[in-house]
């Protein structure tokens, strides 16, 4: 598992492995600065190299897949359920708007014949 780290200036370097965050709290030479995601900022000075990144991502049918690599190990990776029931709840919907439409206008009088100008007026 990776830890996040951030140097003094609250600017991103390249993640460790959570034994080296632990060594790093330890020997004070790091601060947790989050705990979800569980990041670390660093106290001391360090260098300001990074390697780099790799992203990738997979579109399914039912899936989606992402993750990022670097140096061969995998730092992040999340994978994430397309919902599949739109189409069938969009037809309940059209089918509920149907059955209310025909409910409320059924014994209601014609709209032409409650009009005040079409009134016969007693003289």
């Amino acid at each position: 598992m990776f830890v996040y780290v951030l140097n003094r200036n609250n600017a991103p370097l390249m993640p460790c492995q959570s034994a080296i965050a632990r060594l790093l709290l330890k020997e004070g030479k790091a601060k947790v600065k989050s705990r979800m995601p569980f990041t670390i900022k660093l106290v001391i000075d360090s260098k300001e190299y990074k390697q780099s990144i790799v992203g990738g991502m997979d579109t399914g049918s039912q899936f989606v897949g992402c993750a990022a690599i670097a140096n061969g190990d995998v730092i992040y990776q999340s994978q994430i359920k397309i919902r599949s029931d739109v189409s069938k709840k969009m037809q309940q919907r059209a089918m509920y708007r149907r059955t209310r439409r025909g409910r409320k206008c059924r014994y209601r009088p014609a709209r032409w014949a409650n009009r005040a100008s079409m009134r016969k007026k007693a003289v």
